[in-house]
């Protein structure tokens, strides 16, 4: 590997983590509008599966069109479906970075089931690490201290939802070239939400609306798309502990757009919560070597 590979992945990496905060931005204003959760959703499936088509098609030729395991994708894009509703919920009613912040449990969760969906090992000192965590994400929460907000259950969900998808995707992780298998998925997630919300029934948006919907699916796919990169130059226990710096951009841009900041509080679990998944990640990192 070329020397200045690890560093192109990093740049990649946090110019990913600065993207995506604009995708939560889009959702949360199309939710002030009345714009439906769904059809957010739908705008994020089906847009990501159109733009990314072509790499697809290049990479994989006519064959990319048909997943070779049909029930795996299709459980997996339920999955992420799932995930994109609930974070988009939580956003009606939460900060950009309160509602982010909840959704970082989900490092601790795929630590929790990888010893039961993936077999691995799990010692003492990741279990200790995902107690703390919890801590962190009860000091963000501070139930009975603060009044509850239904948003705060939908991050949770949310980030449980995201973390069984990727629980999902390291089993099937190999088996096909990244792009393919985010197409793959984007396909048939597009499929399931064109038709659930042309069954639940589609609601009139506006010229502007439209605009900012296809924005749903351009920011997701390019943020995405950058990770894919960034993972296809350097290593994920590197790049890892950088998906927090996604933090920083979304307290900016929820200040910004909404006069949104977390509290001191906030910002106590969340400094918990990322310490913890870091250590998680530098453990990983230390069992594959010994491994």
């Amino acid at each position: 590997m070329r020397a200045d590979l690890p560093l192109r992945g990093i740049a990649l990496m946090l110019s990913a983590m600065a993207v995506l905060p604009f995708l939560d931005v889009l959702a949360k204003s199309l939710g002030n509008q009345g714009v439906p959760v769904l059809q957010i959703v739908w705008a994020r499936m089906t847009f990501g599966a159109v733009l990314t088509l072509p790499f697809a098609l290049r990479i994989g030729g006519t064959r990319a069109l048909v997943p070779d395991r049909p029930a795996m994708h299709a459980l997996r894009a339920t999955l992420l479906i799932c995930a994109t509703a609930l974070f988009f919920l939580a956003l009606r009613t939460l900060p950009i970075a309160d509602a982010l912040a909840i959704f970082f449990v989900q490092p601790l969760v795929i630590t929790m089931f990888s010893s039961l969906i993936l077999g691995e090992s799990v010692g003492w000192r990741r279990w200790a690490a995902v107690a703390v965590g919890f801590v962190g994400v009860l000091i963000i929460i501070r139930p009975g201290f603060q009044a509850f907000d239904a948003g705060m259950a939908y991050a949770l969900l949310a980030g449980a939802s995201l973390a069984f998808y990727m629980l999902m995707t390291r089993r099937i992780s190999g088996q096909a070239h990244a792009m393919v298998t985010t197409f793959q998925t984007s396909l048939l997630g597009a499929a399931l939400m064109t038709a659930l919300v042309m069954a639940l029934g589609w609601q009139a948006v506006t010229p502007g609306q439209w605009q900012m919907l296809v924005g749903v699916g351009l920011v997701a796919t390019g943020g995405h798309f950058l990770i894919v990169k960034a993972y296809d130059n350097a290593e994920a226990s590197l790049l890892a502990p950088l998906g927090y710096t996604e933090m920083i951009m979304a307290v900016a841009l929820g200040w910004y757009f909404f006069g949104d900041f977390p509290d001191r509080w906030t910002f106590v679990g969340v400094g918990i919560l990322i310490a913890s998944a870091i250590y998680i990640s530098m453990r990983e990192q230390a069992r594959r070597r010994v491994g």
